[in-house]
């Protein structure tokens, strides 16, 4: 079966090396064009290596690059991590139209930060589905689906190269034999289940320290790695990322800093719960260990987040 991939990062390198080795003939990769003096793209440069004919992702929208792209005469299309709005055309270049990987489990968390939004909702499980793209955001029909549990730990970043990255890349293998064998589904979504959150930005991820502990413990790995669940600090914005609620109880304001030491500070949270802060990024700076932090900037028990 012939294959195109439009993809980037490491999610499309991996699916481009797994297709590859299953005997899947790739015969063209779309990926961000490289920068200037920048390193390239990872599926970029994984195409390259592999000898596969390329074309910039943004350059699919000109005419010329949409000709070349149909020439492959391509039997499928596979979306492996793709964030540009491109015209239908490119899709519908394969005999076999376009799969594309997506996040969780749709109908639910649709949109672009689908991951995110499972964490900080305080969803029990979560997954990933491969569907069949049509004109709307995420509403095509399925192919197939896989579940992961969330963890009480766990954050955007562990969720995804953990489980939902290595979890995806069989996936879309999977998905890719059952329509060569003939055998590959197309279910309808169950719209009046659906959920559509917009891009997780800094406007969601502001820390508000009247709300209750779990909540912020959500909110905050449900920002990590990004935006960065924030609060302020001497008027500037200090990011929370690595963190951990603590079993005891304590007695005090929400905000309130009840311990300094050199891994890092505690906060007491409405209702009685207690923040462990490990890893922070100031305004300005770098991420860095919480108690180094709290060293340089002299932060103190008794000190109030607000």
């Amino acid at each position: 079966m012939r294959v195109t991939i439009i993809g980037q990062a490491a999610f499309g390198e991996a699916v481009l090396h797994r297709l590859q080795g299953d005997g899947v003939d790739v015969v063209a990769v779309s990926a961000p064009a490289p920068a200037e003096g920048a390193k390239p793209d990872a599926l970029w440069a994984a195409g390259a290596a592999a000898g596969v004919p390329l074309i910039p992702t943004a350059g699919l929208k000109d005419p010329a690059n949409l000709a070349a792209w149909q020439a492959f005469e391509a039997d499928l299309c596979v979306m492996a991590f793709v964030t540009d709005i491109l015209p239908d055309e490119v899709f519908a270049a394969a005999k076999q139209g376009a799969i594309q990987y997506h996040p969780s489990l749709l109908p639910l968390h649709r949109g672009s930060s689908a991951i995110n939004w499972a964490i900080i909702n305080g969803d029990p499980e979560t997954g990933l589905t491969i569907f069949w793209p049509d004109d709307g955001i995420d509403t095509g029909p399925v192919l197939l689906q896989k579940r992961v549990p969330i963890g009480p730990e766990d954050t955007v970043g562990s969720l995804y190269f953990d489980q939902l990255f290595p979890l995806g890349v069989e996936a879309m293998a999977e998905a890719v034999a059952l329509i060569a064998a003939g055998e590959a589904p197309r279910i309808d979504q169950a719209h009046e289940l659906a959920t559509y959150e917009p891009p997780c930005r800094d406007e969601h991820a502001q820390v508000r320290w009247y709300e209750g502990g779990e909540r912020l413990h959500a909110l905050i790995r449900g920002c990590n790695p990004q935006p960065g669940a924030w609060t302020l600090y001497n008027g500037e914005k200090l990011r929370f990322f690595d963190v951990r609620l603590l079993a005891q109880r304590e007695a005090g304001m929400p905000g309130r800093v009840l311990r300094v030491d050199a891994e890092g500070f505690d906060i007491r949270l409405n209702g009685g719960h207690v923040l462990r802060v490990l890893r922070v990024q100031p305004a300005g700076g770098k991420k860095m260990p919480a108690g180094e932090w709290a060293t340089s900037v002299g932060l103190a028990a008794g000190y109030r987040f607000r």
